[in-house]
């Protein structure tokens, strides 16, 4: 646990010296950019595989985890962008993809250089990966909405026959929270694992993950409280206030992910002095 600590103290050390918070603003913009692309063709896969498919599923999945006070402006948003835009697959939607593929190339360039290594793969190689996350990300939203709704509808139907069902996590909002964070965890995994040029161990992935996964609610718990207690937005950027906020939220979360790469950097670093392979 000591070696950890200290390992962590020189991560954030590692952080600051490597113009993290530079790095953490790319990314937020980068997320800003390709958010609404995505959110555009996740709808749009949506539509052809399940001509039912609802708005709202999507946007819970895309922010149902931010806490309230920061998602409001970006849910009024994209309500009106994927009720405005097209439930079928488009030339709009195509395009959706490469934008939104350059968010996914941000988060490779952020891992890449936080493990200190160079990506030799040529760009279209980088690039259809980027492409085949999004296409990916946006199947796997599609499927976890699909869970989140029908498992519980399910449970509830068979509540006569078995009733300690109906009343267990299954059949409540904590199940959609558990496919969220489900979900979040893979994608970070998916992300340390496929996106960098050069391959490494699960085992060596998983502390930076873990770290930036407690990380994310620590922070998004204070931040809230923060917003909702102390926060003077309202008076500084009168009604920009919600939109400021989503972004120095966003800004927060990007910050704890470049630190979660680097604290898997920095664990390979002192793996590789031992002779180990990571």
């Amino acid at each position: 646990m000591g070696n950890l600590i200290n390992s962590l103290r020189i991560t954030v050390v590692r952080f600051n010296g490597k113009n993290g918070f530079m790095r953490s603003s790319h990314l937020t913009l980068s997320f800003v950019f390709a958010l609404f692309p995505f959110c555009l063709f996740a709808l749009s896969l949506a539509g052809v595989l399940s001509p039912k498919a609802q708005v709202d599923d999507i946007i819970d999945f895309a922010i149902g985890a931010w806490p309230d006070a920061i998602a409001g402006p970006i849910e009024s948003e994209l309500r009106a962008v994927l009720q405005a835009g097209s439930s079928t697959l488009t030339l709009g939607a195509v395009l959706a993809i490469v934008f939104a593929s350059n968010g996914v190339d941000a988060i490779r360039l952020v891992i890449t250089d936080a493990y200190r290594e160079a990506d030799p793969r040529p760009f279209w190689k980088v690039r259809g990966l980027a492409i085949l996350f999004v296409i990916a990300g946006s199947a796997l939203f599609t499927a976890a909405g699909v869970v989140s709704v029908v498992v519980p509808v399910v449970i509830h139907f068979f509540g006569d026959l078995v009733p300690w069902l109906d009343q267990s996590i299954l059949s409540n909002d904590e199940f959609r929270q558990g496919v969220i964070f489900a979900v979040t965890s893979f994608f970070l995994f998916a992300c340390h694992r496929w996106l960098p040029g050069v391959p490494h161990k699960a085992k060596s992935l998983w502390p930076g993950i873990l770290l930036c996964l407690g990380l994310w609610f620590v922070a998004s718990r204070v931040f809230t409280i923060y917003i909702s207690s102390f926060s003077t937005y309202s008076v500084t950027y009168a009604g920009l206030a919600g939109i400021m906020s989503a972004l120095v939220y966003l800004y927060l979360m990007s910050a704890i992910f470049v630190l979660g790469a680097e604290f898997n950097g920095q664990l390979m670093d002192e793996a590789r002095s031992r002779g180990e392979t990571v």
